[in-house]
């Protein structure tokens, strides 16, 4: 009997230690780079299509970036530009840490409800989810309407923490909670009566300092901390990623990665919200008519001007990027890319800028591993 218990004992080690070791080899750099290297080319029909967007290595005075030199200061001349346009940020709240306020064991890591704060005058609560395994790791930020999404507590295939944290990543799920539940979704600094930044630009601000404060956690490596949402959450990570250059790596879930008005019910930015900030009350025709005669804010004043989000794009360079499409990018957005990915040759940069595709906007199985393998090559270990 012990002989039998034995050998099934061993026999059930050895299948185990096989397993193991398959998904060790699944995960290395060679077998991640072999599964996700096909995201980072356009379809034949869209390699070197520029579409009508103006180049990000043209200079406002017409000049063309010729070396990693022009793009340093071009890529400063688009930063300021923007930051102009939209509103200067806050100084970033850069010494502070979390405060803890309950603590949840979950499978292969723990769970901490945590609190910080986000803006000057505004506090916020997330949580904090830590992989059981020891020493440094790498990191992500999730972003979305509300922090529970992301940790399981939502509509399926959104549970981006819960399932990086699996995967050996800490993760800081954070979310516009107290908006949201207000139907005005951002953020207004320093209040919605006179914001004097675009809602969207405080959210990447907001981000910035949620960097900042996950940097300290004890157990995260600082130099591999990523970020990543889908929709509001897509745009926000995008914000977020390209005026905040310590993100390491993003991945944006269809957040609409250009204007297009088109797609009005989600590439919407001239949501009060997003880019077309004014003070309330706000107007329900202007919400749902884009462009029209009744056009404010900002967004307007962008499209006139002939700005749009391929110059942010270019910020991530050299960092890599994944966008995760669905019916609000589709791959004719490749159009688009395409202008970062002409950035990253100057600077001598191949495979910094990846696109897959579904149909439906919603994410779901195989989009999020492609987003978790994505994360694993450029972030894990």
């Amino acid at each position: 009997m012990k002989f039998f218990l034995f050998s099934i004992l061993f026999i059930f080690g050895v299948h185990t230690a096989k397993v193991f070791s398959q998904d060790i080899e699944n995960r290395s750099k060679e077998n991640l780079w072999k599964q996700i290297e096909p995201y980072f080319s356009p379809p034949e029909e869209f390699q070197n299509e520029f579409g009508e967007f103006r180049s990000p290595l043209k200079f406002d005075n017409g000049k063309t970036v010729h070396s990693a030199d022009d793009w340093k200061q071009r890529r400063e001349e688009i930063l300021s530009r923007w930051h102009e346009l939209m509103g200067e940020w806050p100084d970033l709240i850069t010494n502070q840490t979390f405060e803890v306020l309950e603590t949840t064991k979950r499978e292969n890591f723990t769970q901490h409800k945590v609190r910080f704060r986000w803006l000057p005058n505004e506090t916020t609560e997330g949580y904090l989810l830590i992989p059981d395994r020891e020493g440094k790791k790498p990191a992500v930020i999730t972003v979305f309407y509300e922090p529970e999404t992301a940790i399981g507590r939502g509509k399926p295939y959104r549970d981006f923490a819960c399932q990086l944290a699996k995967r050996g990543f800490v993760t800081l799920s954070i979310g516009t909670t107290e908006a949201t539940e207000a139907k005005t979704y951002s953020l207004y600094y320093p209040s919605i009566e006179n914001a004097e930044v675009q809602p969207l630009s405080m959210l990447a601000y907001a981000a910035a300092n949620t960097w900042h404060v996950l940097a300290k956690v004890e157990e995260v490596d600082s130099t591999r901390i990523g970020i990543t949402g889908h929709s509001f959450g897509g745009k926000w990570a995008m914000f977020a990623s390209c005026l905040y250059e310590k993100f390491a790596c993003a991945v944006w879930s269809d957040p609409g990665i250009v204007f297009d008005e088109t797609k009005e019910s989600a590439v919407n930015y001239w949501e009060p919200w997003y880019l077309g900030y004014y003070p309330p009350p706000w107007n329900d025709i202007w919400r749902k008519t884009g462009m029209t005669e009744n056009a404010k804010g900002l967004y307007p004043k962008l499209v006139k001007k002939g700005y749009d989000l391929h110059e942010l794009h270019a910020l991530m360079a050299p960092r890599p990027f994944l966008v995760s499409g669905g019916s609000s990018d589709p791959p004719e957005r490749w159009k688009a890319l395409n202008h970062t990915i002409a950035v990253n040759k100057l600077l001598g940069y191949r495979n910094r800028v990846a696109m897959t595709n579904r149909a439906e906007h919603s994410p779901n199985e195989e989009s999020n591993e492609q987003i978790y393998r994505f994360f694993e090559y450029f972030l894990g270990d």
